[in-house]
């Protein structure tokens, strides 16, 4: 299985980028991982870019405030399941200050919400760092989710 995040702008800020990274080492103990940071640009080219940078054949699954809610459990099972499908390459892409462009969000294979509020992108990617961990600490009965 491979993960791959694909976000439009950079975390600046030191403690969520370390924290960020502290999650993406621990989850490459599992499975493979990449983190793509988009510049913040026009519409059209923040397209052009998800488009180059979305891996061929990956299941997609765009952030949305509107996306399916899931339990850490029921988003373990998630990941296994889409994992195991295809190339086994699922591909998350979070938006930035206007959200994800219409025209991704309708390419994607399906729509998750890490929450009913809206999220800054940077605490997205953090929240979505850790379920990610979580999720294959859940997926091999590690002790982590307790």
């Amino acid at each position: 299985m491979r993960l791959v995040v694909i976000a439009v702008g950079k975390v600046k800020e030191r403690g969520i980028r370390e924290a960020i990274d502290d999650y993406v080492k621990r989850i490459k103990r599992y499975v493979g991982f990449e983190e793509i940071e988009l510049r913040d640009a026009k519409e059209r080219e923040v397209v052009a870019d998800f488009t180059k940078r979305i891996p061929e054949g990956a299941h997609l699954i765009a952030l949305e405030v509107g996306g399916r809610a899931h339990t850490s459990e029921g988003f373990a099972r998630l990941v296994e399941q889409r994992g195991a499908q295809g190339k086994g390459t699922i591909a998350f892409v979070i938006g930035g200050a206007e959200g994800l462009p219409r025209e991704i969000v309708a390419r994607a294979d399906e729509t998750l919400s890490l929450s009913t509020m809206t999220l800054p992108h940077r605490l997205a990617r953090l929240l979505l760092a850790e379920q990610l961990y979580r999720a294959m600490t859940i997926l091999r009965g590690e002790p982590y989710n307790k």
